[in-house]
């Protein structure tokens, strides 16, 4: 880390010295007492903002669920969703892994059995600032945000968050998320290792472990791993599968366009309108054209693939932005899923995340990556191969791994890393197998391997 960057944390850490009076009173400030359509539940909620950049106006909006048992004890876990510009809350608390989920009307929460506050205290963050809730008094900064900005003030974040929220200072902390956010979680991972060692005497955050799911890791690899998967699930001919590998070599941002156009017709022409995110399941069709059968369908699978849907119309509503103290400073658009405007002005984005892995695995953290079988967007055929690349000595050779007695995945374990596949899961696993899911969190928290039988 540079010295100006260890200088500015420094100030950071000077600036967020409360009292206990005023630190307990910003609590109590944030506290979500109950949202608009909320079951009763026995566990306490928190949301708010934290000023990450004062002088362009950045603050990041977070949502804290916590356990809905012996909260005080369990560890703290950071979810973070990708895009880069999707909504942590639209995509991991309402959908995923958070404790609510949103009826089609967009009227009335109801419980998601399947809740990972049942192991944790759940702390969603929407970043970087232009991201949902977030916002930037700056209007360049939606067309400059980067990888470096996000994981500095994802740092930044914490360490003002555990200020207000000092009971977490020292907790066992973990990260996790899923797809760009295969970039920032262990981006942050390593700004928090970084800042942990050069302020050795105020370690508050006690970081242990990182997850990440159907995460971009490497460029090449995973580009070429999508290729791969699509030919390999018959979704693309054998002829635009040799001629992708013909013109594309995966090895710049940019591609030739050649390459181009290789990829538009196997991808576009070919491949048609499949839900690549989950290639098995129905795409969101408008409710006026929904037929019957994908009725039936969505019941039977118990999965709903428009509930982005329902996540715009109910953070829109006024009554659940002043229960989430959300939108205070009245934000020129509509609360999104994903702000397309930052995704499409991305800046600096590292083309491999492997040489940060190498550094994150030397320094002892606890670190495994998990692929739902079913994703075709960052399938695990490209995050095997990237994986493969690291060298690491196996420790447990690959084998079944079971939840509920049905085989829930395939998992190796290697020196420093561990791998699973979650079986008939998609980019988003928690959505299409929350239970396996679950038995993939309790794993990784307790530092056990995934089981053998049920």
């Amino acid at each position: 880390m540079a010295r100006t960057h260890l200088i500015f944390l420094l100030l950071v850490i000077s600036s967020t010295s409360l009292s206990s009076s005023s630190t307990t009173r910003e609590q109590e400030e944030d506290r979500i007492k109950a949202l608009p359509g909320q079951p009763k539940v026995g566990f306490s909620q928190f949301s708010g903002y934290v000023t990450v950049n004062e002088s362009h106006g950045r603050s990041l909006f977070y949502w804290l669920t916590e356990s809905s048992s012996s909260s005080h004890t369990k560890p703290l876990l950071l979810w973070l969703n990708g895009g880069p510009g999707c909504s942590s809350i639209g995509y991991g608390a309402s959908e995923e892994i958070g404790p609510f989920r949103i009826d089609k009307t967009g009227s009335n929460l109801y419980l998601n059995k399947f809740t990972w506050n049942t192991e944790a205290n759940i702390l969603f963050l929407e970043s970087p600032a232009g991201v949902g809730f977030s916002y930037t008094n700056t209007s360049s900064d939606l067309i400059d945000s980067g990888d470096e900005r996000t994981a500095q003030e994802n740092l930044i974040f914490l360490i003002k968050w555990m200020s207000r929220f000092p009971q977490y200072q020292y907790r066992d902390f973990f990260i996790a998320g899923e797809s760009y956010a295969g970039h920032y979680v262990p981006q942050l991972a390593k700004k928090i290792y970084l800042y942990n060692k050069a302020f050795n005497n105020t370690p508050i955050i006690n970081l242990k472990g990182l997850m990440v799911g159907n995460g971009d890791m490497d460029k090449h690899y995973d580009r070429l791993g999508a290729v791969m998967y699509a030919w390999s699930h018959a979704m693309i001919s054998d002829r635009s599968y040799k001629s992708v590998l013909k013109h594309c070599s995966f090895t710049t941002h940019k591609n030739s366009d050649k390459c181009s156009w290789a990829l538009y017709f196997a991808t576009v022409v070919e491949r048609g309108q499949v839900n690549g995110y989950s290639i098995y399941s129905p795409s969101c069709v408008p409710q006026t054209n929904q037929t019957k059968f994908l009725h039936r369908r969505l019941l039977e699978e118990e999965y709903d693939p428009c509930t982005e849907n329902y996540s715009e119309i109910y953070y829109n509503r006024p009554d659940v932005q002043r229960a989430m103290h959300a939108n205070f400073t009245t934000i020129p658009y509509k609360w999104t899923t994903c702000n397309m405007v930052l995704n499409k002005n991305w800046g600096d984005s590292d083309f491999s995340m492997l040489p940060i892995y190498k550094e994150l695995i030397a320094v002892g953290l606890r670190i495994w990556v998990f692929s739902g079988d079913t994703d075709a967007v960052v399938p695990v055929t490209g995050t095997r191969l990237a994986l493969s690349k690291l060298n690491l000595p196996v420790k447990t050779r690959w084998y079944p791994w079971y939840s509920e007695k049905q085989v829930g995945g395939w998992t190796e374990v290697y020196e420093g890393l561990t791998f699973a596949t979650v079986r008939g899961a998609g980019h988003e696993v928690p959505v299409l197998q929350p239970e396996r899911a679950l038995t993939l969190l309790r794993s990784f928290l307790a530092g056990k391997e995934l089981p053998r039988s049920s």
